[in-house]
């Protein structure tokens, strides 16, 4: 149950992207606008994770799941209906974030329900609700343009609506959880946590790794389209194939933690998606290669479909590791908490690449610096991981 309400929250969440290259024609909007109006939802729902999150220790995910999944059928309705000017986009956009935060909720609620030796593989298969993302790209287009633009939102809203009943009548907390509720103000257990070291840091490397995954799964259609001349509807489709790769390596990262140490996982498969970029990267850059005589270039296909393909499943795998460590260093009256602050900062960190894409697109016509950024952040944060969590693992072995 908490894995298809978080696959119907992001397919909300996840609405406006298909829809951004259509958006930028119809409306004259420019690259820097299209990328707002895709990462505006993607903003508030970063940051509403970390209200949500303790708010979910305190209230559990039975009251908190239906309220997110009805509070996201406002914007919903909206967007399909008056989402036809940049303000609306924008407003309509900025609550659409909450569908976003639904992952604080998931997150506390099914940590409770595993031991520990099954938490890494668990939240790894929660964390396949993700593939909301690509349920929106599969959907969104078709839907639209055979029944109107508002027939994709209506049918996201009547789900919403029905995953808020059947989840308060279904959904129960893990035996010995109690009902969830804490004592203490919700803020200042959220602003306590923001104060952790372990929480910083793996909001950091979570930033990386789902900020990642977020990023392009959100920007990809307009950078096909914007780079490679691809049509509208096929760039839509490989966005959902990189987020399908992605949504079923999360638990492999997971399922890895479960079964090795868990930062060796982690801090090799950000390596391994900072190699994938910068491949990516010599793709979009129209690098060639000489062999003999001939000059041949590094093109889409296949390099540029094996590129993207590895990032995704380093990406999504690396999501999955994060949340290993989060079930293995700290406390389960505290993951809600903690959920939140590492789950905006990856929100966070799928922001801001899309933003950077557009400026970098406008001044330049090329996204090659963009990809190289990412290529160098994820061997940093590879390389930090392998020695930023000793004095954790040393305080919870004793």
């Amino acid at each position: 149950m908490a894995t298809v309400g978080f696959a119907i929250c992001f397919w909300a969440w996840a609405l406006l992207s298909p829809l951004a290259v259509t958006l930028r024609e119809e409306l004259g909007l420019s690259s820097l606008q299209q990328s707002l109006v895709v990462a505006t939802p993607v903003l508030v729902g970063s940051l509403g994770r970390i209200p949500v999150g303790a708010l979910t220790d305190r209230l559990g995910a039975r009251v908190m799941f239906p309220v997110v999944a009805a509070l996201t059928i406002i914007p919903v309705l909206f967007l399909g209906f008056f989402g036809d000017n940049l303000t609306a986009l924008l407003l309509g956009g900025f609550f659409l974030g909450i569908g976003g935060t639904s992952f604080a909720v998931g997150v506390p609620f099914v940590n409770a329900w595993h031991s520990p030796a099954q938490r890494g593989a668990a939240l790894g298969l929660f964390g396949m609700g993700t593939g909301g993302t690509a349920v929106a790209a599969f959907t969104t287009l078709q839907l639209s343009n055979a029944f109107g633009r508002p027939a994709p939102f209506v049918l996201v809203a009547m789900l919403l609506g029905i995953y808020a009943v059947v989840s308060w009548r279904v959904l129960r907390p893990a035996p010995g959880r109690g009902t969830g509720a804490r004592g203490g103000n919700w803020l200042t257990n959220a602003m306590r946590t923001l104060a952790t070291p372990v929480a910083l840091k793996l909001a950091v490397l979570y930033a990386i790794a789902f900020g990642g995954f977020v990023a392009f799964s959100v920007y990809l259609p307009t950078y096909l389209v914007n780079n490679f001349g691809m049509e509208k509807g096929a760039a839509s489709l490989r966005m959902a194939g990189f987020v399908v790769v992605s949504v079923l390596a999360r638990p492999v990262g997971g399922w890895l933690c479960d079964r090795f140490v868990k930062t060796l996982v982690l801090a090799s498969l950000l390596v391994v998606t900072g190699l994938f970029a910068l491949l990516a990267a010599l793709v979009g850059a129209g690098t060639t290669v000489i062999v003999g005589d001939s000059t041949i270039p590094v093109a889409l296909e296949p390099v540029g479909t094996v590129a993207f393909l590895g990032m995704a499943a380093g990406l999504g795998a690396g999501a999955g590791a994060v949340f290993a460590l989060v079930a293995a260093l700290v406390e389960p009256s505290r993951v809600g908490a903690v959920t939140g602050v590492v789950g905006a900062a990856g929100g966070l960190g799928g922001f801001v690449p899309p933003l950077l894409m557009g400026v970098i697109y406008d001044a330049y016509g090329s996204y090659t610096i963009g990809l190289l950024a990412l290529a160098v952040v994820a061997v940093i944060g590879g390389l930090y991981t392998g020695v930023g969590f000793r004095k954790e693992f040393r305080a919870t072995t004793g």
